[in-house]
């Protein structure tokens, strides 16, 4: 991991209350990767594993009931996953070649047993998108 991903992960409105430190600890329990245009990366009903930060493309979710959306360089998704063992319940499919960080359950749960201030400084975000999709 490099220290633009690092930066660009304070860009990402789940991680905005974490210190410079806490940035670079997620950012080594984080696997890049790269993505092809039309690939799926999570499939609704299916288990999640873990969650995905976009640095480059964009994605499309598609969530029955409601108008499909666009997600880009700074957002995330798949972030219930690692706090439930709940299935996902979007598809997400890339629009572009995709290049995301992703954070697996197990590296998620080592991350906040070692630096528990992170996943206090994920909560409000949480809780506000749970809102957001309330309304919606």
């Amino acid at each position: 991991m490099n220290q633009a991903d690092i930066d660009q992960l304070r860009t990402v409105s789940l991680f905005t209350e974490c210190d410079q430190a806490q940035l670079a600890r997620i950012a080594e329990a984080a696997t890049s990767a790269d993505v092809a245009a039309s690939h799926v990366l999570a499939e609704r009903g299916q288990p999640g594993s873990g969650m995905f930060v976009i640095l480059e493309g964009s994605v499309e979710v598609d969530v029955p009931g409601l108008d499909p959306i666009e997600l880009g360089p700074g957002d995330f998704f798949g972030e219930l996953s690692l706090l439930t063992e709940s299935d996902r319940l979007a598809r997400v499919r890339a629009l572009t070649p995709v290049r995301c960080l992703a954070i697996g359950r197990a590296a998620f749960h080592e991350l906040i047993n070692e630096e528990p201030r992170i996943a206090l400084a994920m909560l409000p975000v949480l809780a506000r998108r749970l809102a957001a999709v309330e309304t919606r």
